[in-house]
């Protein structure tokens, strides 16, 4: 089965943190990912602002609402080639892991990033030097979440550093360190070939368990289409070209009751949403497949 939830800022957009939580808890969510930047208007949790105070509140507002984090998203550019503002990024990650056990929350989550100040699309984010420039920032990581007993979730994307499962089986390997876990996102790592090929986004989908499958902590589910200039787009699960076969049949055999955040819903629409990505666990769970 999967444990579905949610991302905070899909559920009210910004507001007051009472407001997000009461919304959350509304729609019987438990489990939520929270970027705090993106959530709160108040109360500020900008750089510098955290402390233990505000850590016990958050927790305590989520506890009454039966609410637990799965994700504390601190999504960040760890492949930026602007060295100062590359380490600006790596501050703030750094205070995030401080203080997400205050928090409760599971794990800190960020993308690996592209070779651009300005984050955009580049043919550098395919280079050694990006792949090395993005490994320096999470080894920094790895000294404070592993000094601290927090895990860090890290996402592959098919156009950020870590494209493919061969580049996040890499990272894993030259990381080293069990504090760094794996959010799969199955939709980010397909790409435009593969738009109308099922069988070759099973195969995506298939490496990843493959490669890393014991590291897979927590997944996001979403919906997916590419325009004629490869550009990526996103949608609620099902309005997309994203085939959830090998997905659900892996997490039927390997990941009893994870964690699944959906993004690109809505309050109206997540029931429905999660009806739908119910149907295709059920449709292609393994004992129905063999």
């Amino acid at each position: 089965m999967i444990q579905y939830g949610m991302r905070a800022h899909d559920i009210c957009g910004k507001s007051g943190m009472e407001k997000v939580f009461d919304g959350a808890a509304s729609l019987g969510i438990r489990y939520l990912q929270l970027a705090m930047g993106k959530s709160f208007s108040e109360p500020d949790t900008g750089f510098g602002h955290f402390s233990d105070g505000l850590c016990d509140r958050i927790r305590s507002e989520l506890a009454a609402r039966g609410l637990h984090v799965s994700v504390l998203g601190s999504y960040i550019n760890p492949a930026n080639p602007n060295e100062e503002k590359r380490f600006s990024e790596l501050e703030r990650f750094i205070e995030m892991l401080k203080y997400a056990k205050g928090i409760g929350a599971d794990l800190v989550g960020t993308e690996t990033g592209r070779f651009s100040e300005d984050f955009r699309v580049t043919e550098e984010t395919e280079t050694e030097r990006c792949y090395e420039t993005m490994l320096d920032s999470f080894l920094r990581i790895r000294q404070a979440a592993e000094k601290l007993g927090v895990r860090v979730g890290i996402e592959g994307v098919y156009n950020h550093t870590l494209s493919n499962p061969q580049k996040i089986e890499r990272f894993l390997r030259d990381i080293d360190s069990p504090n760094f876990d794996i959010i799969l996102d199955g939709v980010n790592l397909i790409t435009p070939e593969s738009k109308g090929k099922p069988e070759e986004q099973n195969r995506i989908i298939r490496e990843c368990f493959e490669r890393f499958g014991s590291r897979i902590s927590v997944i996001h589910l979403k919906d997916g289409n590419f325009t004629e200039g490869r550009e990526q787009t996103f949608c609620r699960p099902g309005k997309g070209v994203f085939c959830y076969e090998e997905l659900m049949r892996q997490l039927s055999l390997k990941k009893p009751c994870i964690v699944g955040i959906l993004e690109n819903s809505s309050p109206e629409s997540f029931r429905e949403d999660c009806d739908y990505l119910e149907e295709q666990y059920q449709r292609y769970r393994a004992d129905r497949t063999k």
